[in-house]
């Protein structure tokens, strides 16, 4: 089998077990290229992204973050949780994807979390 099809199957596997769990919350989508991190709070029930953020943006590119290391998506998680707060958002579902919780996923998450997320 190859790669991208199971990734798939993960992605599939993991977005399956946040729908029975939701309850209604938002979804908080992470997406991991090897150059930058971008993240979305999403309402799957009105198919609309509430919150976005990502590495690419130019205050972050300002401040030397190159958006593939764990800073950077620290500095993305905050950002997003910010965002999210001012949407009225305080729950949401994380859904980390095809990728593994490590490294700057896990970073994102905690970030997220610091700056008032709960998830």
């Amino acid at each position: 089998m190859s790669l991208k099809v199971t990734n798939a199957r993960r992605k599939q596997r993991v977005r399956l077990a946040l729908r029975r769990s939701a309850g209604g919350r938002p979804r908080l989508s992470v997406f991991r290229s090897s150059k930058h991190i971008y993240a979305q709070v999403i309402d799957d029930q009105k198919g609309e992204t509430l919150a976005s953020a990502s590495s690419l943006e130019k205050n972050l590119r300002d401040a030397g973050k190159t958006g593939a290391d764990i800073d950077a998506a620290k500095a993305v998680g905050k950002l997003l949780a910010e965002r999210a707060a001012q949407k009225g958002v305080k729950e949401v579902v994380f859904d980390r994807g095809a990728y593994i919780y490590h490294g700057r996923v896990k970073a994102l998450a905690d970030a997220a979390r610091e700056g008032g997320l709960s998830f």
